[in-house]
């Protein structure tokens, strides 16, 4: 390897065109879809689909909604020729699907994809080759008028094998292999001499196809060789631009995207961007990309695990867990800045309570695409106490005080640090049961109490209470203006517990007769120390009760360490 390998490599020249229009325009609908992954994704795979697979997929892409499916190459196996035959004699393909095949420019290749699709109502044959000056000067060993003839003797071919079958209704496309890497006044020159063959209408347009075979520039690049070929192609209005992007540097998604802006009616590419090498482009992050701005992408992916199942059960390939919309992780927050955001966003769009969805780092709503909200927060070590208090939210309907999370977010840290891995709502349950005993372990437990109310306004309010200190029940009782203080002056007498309430706060957990409610006390010790309880009742008032014994139990450092 040179010490500066940078010298071997020439940088793409740019294109010519200072009046661009691209750069201004915006996607307001979308693109044409085609799926290719019954034959581009399928190629790359180390072990190809078999039928079964296939059949799966193609049936996953149509419950989506594609309506051009690209279902393979028959000439290239036995494989690819039964299931693509099956698919037609067997009805299993939609009359609003259009299947699509694939094949090199010679006669024998042509014939057998014709004889694949005998009988298909509605279909599509692909012809390619490619273009570019390194395929032609070492590939090929020919000029530009040999390449040509490729191109157009491909074409009449064609032209004549449908004539053949007149009750199909076929439809052609024509791919400059290597468009992206290849003269532009070339690849407008071939497809020329295709369309003067194929002789499209507006109501029999011809699909050209620039595929960016190897992404060789940035994304603005292919946008400006989209834009001169779509000015300068005739029979514009007979003509289907469509483009073919690949992902070699990475920007296979953004170079679509500026390709529709460019000009292109169609976009060609994989789910999840399987394909060759790097992958062609990812056609649910594409879809999803435009439902995020307010388009319809006329795709359904509103059951996307579903489709990750699939499409990793055929490809035999995982589903990266960061990949955009899909991925396991996509949705999910570990840090607890995003999560005290996200938590506040979700409390401001129940307030809002319209269907706008503007919610901090979350672009699209995973409801959507039917993912759940529990694992929108996730927490670890690097959480902080508001996705602490999501979890328990959204787990056990706990809607805990903002001092009391910051309390129990300590606990937690300390559990995450400690065991060194994202915690479960499970994990964080356990901790806050035995945080606040609330699981029967603690020093301090309610039996039974007696509050009856004063007789006359003014007067104290009395309590009288069985309580099980270290396994002995012991009875107690006080006085106060209230259950509250009345109950704080019964653990005074009975305990020589001193505690004022400094906070309470209650809720309902769910509705109905059976409700339970919750109680949060923040309490004051002689010593000025902050201790925090919690109580959960079917009565709010033995929840309050609770809640204090609770805090009785943290003040005498009596709670079950976590």
């Amino acid at each position: 390897m040179l010490r500066n390998p940078e010298v071997k490599y020439q940088p793409f020249k740019p294109i010519d065109l200072p009046d661009r229009q691209w750069p201004t325009r915006t996607i307001t609908a979308p693109p044409r879809w085609l799926s290719t992954d019954l034959r581009d994704g399928n190629q790359s795979l180390m072990d190809p689909m078999d039928g079964e697979k296939k059949r799966r997929f193609f049936d996953l892409l149509v419950k989506a909604g594609f309506k051009e499916i690209e279902v393979g190459f028959p000439a290239a196996s036995q494989t690819e020729f039964d299931f693509i035959h099956q698919l037609v004699t067997e009805g299993r393909v939609p009359d609003d699907v259009r299947i699509q095949v694939l094949t090199q420019s010679r006669r024998d290749l042509i014939e057998r994809s014709f004889e694949s699709l005998r009988g298909a109502r509605w279909a599509c044959v692909h012809l390619y080759n490619a273009l570019s000056p390194i395929f032609r000067q070492v590939v090929f060993q020919m000029d530009r008028p040999e390449i040509k003839n490729i191109a157009v003797t491909g074409a009449e071919v064609i032209l004549a094998e449908s004539l053949k079958q007149p009750d199909t209704r076929w439809a052609f496309q024509y791919s400059p292999e290597t468009f992206s890497t290849a003269e532009l006044d070339f690849s407008l020159e071939v497809c020329e001499a295709v369309l003067d063959v194929w002789q499209p209408t507006p109501e029999r347009p011809v699909i050209l196809n620039l595929p960016a075979t190897v992404e060789a520039a940035s994304p603005n690049v292919f946008a400006d060789q989209i834009e001169w070929f779509s000015r300068h192609i005739s029979r514009r209005d007979s003509v289907i631009i469509s483009v073919h992007p690949h992902n070699d540097r990475g920007t296979g998604v953004a170079a679509a995207e500026l390709a529709v802006m460019a000009g292109a009616d169609r976009v060609e590419g994989c789910l999840f961007g399987n394909g060759e090498r790097t992958g062609n482009v990812d056609l649910v992050t594409l879809a999803l990309n435009l439902y995020s701005q307010g388009v319809d992408p006329k795709l359904d992916f509103s059951d996307i695990q579903d489709v990750v199942r699939t499409v990793e059960y055929c490809n035999q390939i995982p589903v990266h867990p960061r990949h955009p919309y899909a991925g396991d992780l996509v949705f999910s927050a570990f840090s607890g800045s995003h999560q005290d955001a996200i938590k506040k966003g979700f409390a401001a769009q129940d307030r809002r309570n319209d269907e706008r969805w503007d919610v901090p780092y979350l672009p699209i709503d995973p409801a959507d695409l039917g993912c759940s909200y529990e694992a929108v927060i996730r927490v670890n070590s690097q959480s902080g106490k508001g996705g602490i208090a999501w979890v328990l939210e959204q787990d056990k309907g706990l809607q805990l005080p903002r001092s009391l999370q910051a309390d129990f977010s300590r606990v937690v840290q300390a559990l995450a640090d400690e065991t060194g891995r994202e915690l479960t709502a499970e994990d964080i349950w356990s901790a806050f049961e035995k945080a606040y005993c609330l699981n029967g372990t603690q020093r301090f437990g309610l039996i039974e109490y007696d509050s009856p109310g004063p007789r006359r306004p003014g007067h104290d309010r009395a309590f009288a209470g069985r309580i099980v200190v270290d396994g002995e029940t012991r009875s107690i009782g006080g006085r106060g203006n209230g259950l509250i203080s009345s109950a704080l002056d019964a653990l005074k007498a009975g305990f020589g517990l001193e505690l004022e309430v400094m906070d309470y706060h209650e809720h309902a957990l769910d509705r109905g007769a059976g409700a339970q409610a919750a109680c949060y006390v923040e309490c004051r010790t002689p010593d000025d120390a902050r201790v925090f309880g919690v109580g959960i009742d079917t009565d709010v008032a033995t929840a309050s009760v609770k809640a204090l014994i609770s805090a009785a139990n943290g003040a005498t450092g009596s709670a079950t360490p976590v």
